[in-house]
């Protein structure tokens, strides 16, 4: 989660304050870390106790976020007044498993703000990134053109729907089953684990993202799994029916028919519920598979991304094996990064990438939130070409996109 506040304040050098990690096993900076979030997100006594949690479980729940995370804090004297977290996870980008940083709880105390600490602590966090192999970082930007302005870009959309009892599928039938079952239940956890090694731009959840994924959740949240006949688990949906309206979390499946026996499920609660309401991360409306299409649906950008090493991540990234060798060279463009400034030269063959010094068939520039976007799969080449955020030729966009895969991220946590 990230949140950025007014650009007000006095005007102070950030040269004038300390920067650190905070320690997991320092109660001054667990509470300082709490404090700083409850403040920034306004976060109420009143809002505690509706949501059933309170102050000090909040403070034992983020035990983990400092235990397990790196968690960066700008101080003034032996005041926390800044933080910037990231939480190391693994991502599925076209086949292969990236090491990537989860960037979350960014905040800063207003009469601190516009003095470029936000700024330091971004630079030095992704620095120990880089430092780290972590390539490739996301977040949930609370304000778009100001991650724009620091090289990021949108990677992935969000689409909402409302679904009325009465256009609720009732012709699917599916041949197996579903159950009912707890939120610790194996086949729940390694669902979602296939799905992720099967899936471009899904996060890998480890221990840390579970409790995450489930921290503000009400108790009568219900996971619901969808068994072939053979018992073989392929798809489930995580979900929560309040005033008669079926809230859907998660909805994953592996199959056609996963897909058709979860919708099956759904259809059986038609005398319990009015309405559905939930999220799809496909990137692909549902209202096309409806009989009655005539439904609401939003789009919205969800997740940004920014490359935080292009020699790293150019190793690991995956291309169609079928098209012939060529040689590109990338000039771009970071205002941030350094590293990332200048000439890179790219051998694209058999499937993979590397850097190299030979000579190039064709040349592009851009900058690093263009590339970024570009090789996620959110835009194509001819589409960023056509906007005028690729100086190249026509030629070498179409060649481009011969070799890229294209699919948009799949990307449902919020962390």
């Amino acid at each position: 989660m990230v949140i950025s506040l007014y650009e007000g304040g006095k005007m102070n050098s950030v040269e004038n304050y300390a920067i650190r990690y905070l320690e997991p096993k320092d109660v001054k900076d667990l509470d300082q870390y709490n404090a700083l979030l409850r403040y920034t997100f306004q976060v109420t006594e009143d809002e505690l106790t509706a949501t059933g949690w309170k102050d000090e479980e909040i403070k034992q729940s983020k035990f983990p976020v400092l235990e397990r995370a790196d968690v960066l804090g700008c101080f003034d004297g032996d005041t926390l007044i800044s933080q910037f977290a990231v939480y190391p996870l693994k991502m599925n980008i076209y086949g292969e498993v990236f090491p990537v940083g989860f960037v979350t709880s960014v905040c800063t105390y207003p009469e601190y703000t516009g003095q470029g600490i936000m700024k330091k602590l971004m630079y030095q966090s992704l620095e120990h990134m880089k430092q780290q192999g972590r390539p490739f970082a996301l977040l949930y930007p609370y304000s778009i053109p100001l991650y724009h302005h620091l090289g990021w870009e949108i990677i992935s959309n969000k689409i909402s729907f409302n679904i009325k009892d009465r256009q609720i599928p009732t012709k699917v039938k599916a041949p197996g089953y579903v159950r009912r079952v707890d939120w610790d239940n194996t086949d729940f956890h390694e669902l979602h684990s296939h799905f992720a090694s099967i899936t471009h731009g899904c996060l890998f959840r480890n221990a840390l993202a579970w409790e995450e994924y489930w921290r503000w959740d009400e108790d009568d949240t219900m996971v619901a799994i969808y068994y072939s006949r053979d018992d073989v688990p392929y798809g489930y949906m995580v979900y929560m029916i309040s005033s008669d309206i079926m809230h859907v979390k998660e909805m994953i499946y592996l199959n056609r028919e996963a897909q058709l026996g979860l919708w099956e499920y759904i259809h059986a609660h038609d005398s319990m519920i009015d309405e559905v309401r939930g999220n799809n991360y496909y990137s692909e409306p549902i209202a096309f598979e409806l009989d009655d299409s005539d439904i609401k649906e939003t789009i919205r950008p969800y997740a940004m991304g920014r490359i935080i090493d292009i020699k790293q991540f150019f190793g690991k990234y995956a291309i169609d094996p079928d098209e012939p060798a060529c040689v590109f060279a990338f000039d771009i463009e970071d205002e941030l990064l350094s590293w990332n400034n200048g000439r890179f030269i790219v051998m694209f063959k058999d499937g993979h990438c590397s850097i190299t010094s030979g000579t190039p068939d064709y040349t592009m520039k851009m900058s690093i939130a263009t590339l970024t976007t570009m090789l996620l799969g959110y835009k194509s080449a001819e589409k960023l070409y056509s906007m005028e955020r690729i100086e190249t030729t026509k030629e070498a966009v179409e060649k481009l996109d011969d070799i890229l895969y294209h699919a948009i991220p799949y990307v449902s946590d919020y962390i």
